[in-house]
């Protein structure tokens, strides 16, 4: 169900909330296996810390693909504003202990735009999604580089919709397989990746048998090599590369409650402004209330939509923020559901203001921060969490 294409020339209004996307494919050398186990532990931990220093400045997934190809091992999704912090992670990770005994076989380098199409989505809304990527909770990721023929840009842009409408619809079939499309024209060796997450591979296969028979497909040039990504914990991605095993080490256990991480300034996020933060991984939606913080999940469990760019509301029992995709509310303080569009409530998570840095904590409580402003005064209030 691959969008494509180019949008008349002009429109720039779509630029706004563009992002980066990165695809790094890596391979680790045998050699690395012999090491002693100690050296081995050290080197993977070293290597997840150089990672989570940039949990303030991307979106982070990470896959396993061990066993499943021969060219590499595992995967890194990436996701960021600019291109600097992808660039900069790289640097970091060759920096490291484990860096020497990486490869990077296959790379892919895109940035997220509306399609030209109309993919004709029920709610109205699917198309805005496109612009900000909103991983899911899927177990496989499956991804290839995409590039038309020249034939195809030939058509004029009725005849492309009319086969694109039979292309969406044969993709509506399968409603548990979602697609990520990013653009590399001009920027990367392929027109488009494409990134669909689903539970079961065996409805991917009949997903692509069957787009194979739509007419849009005679206009394929290349969509090899193809991927299937086993998402997994950074340190069980690890982990699954052999060697001493690192996940239950003590010293990846941030998060816990009652620990912080720092994820912005408080001058970023002024009275009536929200913020969309990353934590450990996660998108988080921050909002100021009158000078009072409150932290949840970014993604409506309805279809994913980015709650930080929601419309805030007073509530009887406190502030609310409705989804700008189909409207589903939720408790800015505890994540409860308003009503019946999402199936579910989000999580929230603990704030706390200090000198001017806004931290954040998981936990089964969350916290809302009353603040003066002034990044010294801070009160805090126990709340309990949904969904």
């Amino acid at each position: 169900m691959t969008t494509n294409d180019r949008r008349p020339s002009g429109d720039n209004g779509q630029q706004a909330g563009r992002q980066f996307v990165k695809f790094s494919f890596f391979k680790l050398d045998p050699a690395f296996r012999r090491l002693p186990d100690e050296k081995q532990r050290a080197a993977k931990l070293e290597f997840i810390s150089a990672i989570r220093s940039f949990n303030r400045s991307m979106l982070l997934c990470s896959y396993s693909l061990f066993g499943l190809r021969g060219d590499v091992d595992f995967m890194l999704w990436q996701v960021a504003a600019t291109p600097d912090p992808l660039q900069d992670l790289a640097r970091a990770l060759f920096s490291t202990t484990l860096g020497p005994y990486l490869i990077m076989p296959q790379s892919f380098f895109g940035t997220t735009r509306r399609s030209i199409y109309d993919i004709g989505s029920p709610a109205g809304n699917e198309d805005s999604g496109r612009l900000k990527i909103q991983p899911g909770n899927t177990k496989f990721l499956f991804v290839y580089p995409f590039v038309k023929t020249r034939a195809w840009y030939a058509l004029s842009f009725e005849e492309r919709q009319r086969m694109m409408n039979e292309h969406i619809q044969m993709g509506r079939k399968y409603p548990d397989i979602r697609i990520n499309t990013t653009y590399s024209f001009g920027i990367d060796d392929q027109e488009f990746v494409v990134a669909f997450e689903g539970d079961d591979p065996t409805r991917f296969v009949d997903l692509v048998m069957e787009l194979r028979e739509s007419e849009a497909s005679r206009y394929t040039l290349r969509d090899t090599p193809m991927f299937v990504c086993r998402s997994l914990p950074l340190a069980e991605t690890l982990d699954s590369l052999g060697g001493p095993p690192v996940s239950n080490d003590a010293s990846l256990r941030e998060h816990e409650a009652g620990e912080w991480m720092e994820v912005a300034g408080l001058d970023e996020l002024p009275a009536g402004a929200s913020l969309r933060v990353y934590f450990d991984g996660q998108q988080v939606a921050l909002f100021n209330v009158g000078g009072q913080l409150y932290a949840i999940n970014n993604r409506c469990p309805h279809a994913r939509g980015p709650l930080c760019d929601g419309t805030v509301r007073a509530g009887d029992n406190g502030p609310n923020v409705t989804c700008p995709w189909h409207q589903g509310t939720f408790d800015l303080a505890t994540g409860e559901r308003l009503n019946a569009i999402p199936p579910t409530g989000v999580s929230t998570y603990r704030v706390k203001v200090e000198a001017g840095r806004i931290y954040l904590s998981e936990g089964v409580s969350s916290e809302a921060i009353s603040n003066q402003l002034s990044g010294i005064s801070t009160t805090t209030s126990k709340l309990t969490a949904d969904g």
